[in-house]
């Protein structure tokens, strides 16, 4: 069975880059969209190691884990925005921000939870969770005393409640075509803190890779056909220059990486982003690092996400000097994020109200650059 993996695909531009969305929007650039106002974290968490200068957001990434039952959790990604910092791994950070178990649902299989949500995210005031509730068992309790009902007022009340609905949507068409498709309808507001670095924002949508082969041989054929590429590169003495006849030979390992990660990346060219939990990293070169484990519970980190280089040529070409930072620097083929396992949450953050129970925890990043292609971590 081979493993499933999404990709992230450029869909419609922000109408402006700091414009504000919500934690479930997924979305490269712009101003990162935080699930609380104060999440209880430190200054410096935002802030690049190297030189201290405010981070910017490369990627938000949405990212519920169904098996651990973690529905509120949300991938970002970020980066110094001056170009002397930004080529190197140490100037990108990855946040995981989640709400811990403890206040994640409530005892009504998650029914509240959901209607809460949906209350966050509404333009208009909407009754609360418990007033729904109440409402709702009122009018059970009304409809079962009543046995008898005229059914010509039934018929006449339907009648009207379906014209006016129809109404309404014909009212709100235009009005949603315009939007970007999100969790729920938000009103698009601008970030007022204009010191927060941005870059060019657009929003992402899956496609699903396709497998390469669909029998069982289909895995080892295309294994096959690397091969055979490679061996009519070798062969090709008059397309290749002796220094790459020397690279071919002694290290025909790397190429092998090198050709495979091209091929995947050439099937679908305009991927930003690969995720996969739990899966196996698209690799550019040999030269992959140990990952460790989590600083928090000391569990094994897994692959979560990469970063693809179409992502930046994205960027790079959207700059119209609306955004203060741009990707004109980076080298990289692919940056690997990688997660806790287990996706745990620190412990002083449950039950405390200060921060409603959302936990954030900085995850590990490797670089595999262009030219060196040298992996490396922090």
């Amino acid at each position: 069975m081979t493993e499933e993996v999404h990709l992230g695909l450029p869909g419609p531009w922000a109408e402006d880059y700091r414009e504000k969305a919500d934690h479930y929007t997924t979305k490269i650039g712009g101003v990162p969209d935080w699930p609380a106002e104060d999440l209880g974290t430190e200054a410096k968490l935002l802030q690049c190691k190297l030189c201290g200068t405010r981070l910017c957001l490369v990627a938000q990434v949405y990212a519920p884990l169904a098996k651990l039952n973690v529905e509120e959790r949300t991938l970002y990604v970020l980066v110094c925005p001056t170009p002397k910092c930004s080529p190197n791994p140490q100037s990108w950070k990855v946040l995981r921000v989640q709400k811990c178990h403890s206040g994640m649902q409530s005892n009504d299989n998650g029914y509240g939870s959901v209607q809460c949500k949906e209350k966050v995210c509404s333009n208009e005031p909407t009754p609360s969770c418990s007033a729904g509730k109440h409402n709702e068992e009122e009018n059970k309790s009304s409809n079962s005393n009543g046995d008898d009902f005229d059914l010509d007022a039934l018929a006449a009340a339907l009648e009207q409640a379906a014209t006016v609905a129809s109404n309404t949507k014909k009212k709100n068409k235009s009005k949603r075509a315009n939007n970007v498709p999100r969790k729920c309808a938000v009103v698009k507001e601008k970030a007022n803190d204009l010191s927060i670095p941005v870059l060019p924002c657009f929003y992402i949508y899956y496609d699903k890779e396709q497998s390469r082969g669909k029998t069982s041989a289909g895995s080892s054929s295309y294994e096959k056909l690397l091969a055979e590429e490679i061996m009519d590169m070798g062969n090709d003495e008059e397309e290749k220059w002796e220094g790459e006849k020397y690279e071919y030979d002694q290290a025909p390992g790397a190429d092998r990486t090198f050709l495979k990660f091209k091929k995947r990346l050439d099937a679908y060219p305009q991927q930003c982003f690969r995720y996969s939990c739990a899966g196996s990293p698209l690799l550019a070169t040999t030269n992959s690092q140990d990952v460790g484990t989590c600083k928090l519970c000391g569990s094994q980190r897994q692959y979560e996400l990469q970063l693809m280089s179409p992502l930046s040529y994205f960027l790079d070409q959207a700059g119209d000097g609306s955004s203060n930072c741009a990707p004109n620097a980076w080298t990289w083929l692919t940056i690997v994020i990688y997660t806790c396992s287990k996706s745990c949450c620190p412990s002083s953050c449950g039950g405390e109200h200060a921060n409603c129970c959302w936990g954030v925890v900085e995850e590990e990043i490797m670089m595999q650059e262009d030219e060196a292609c040298d992996a490396r971590c922090y």
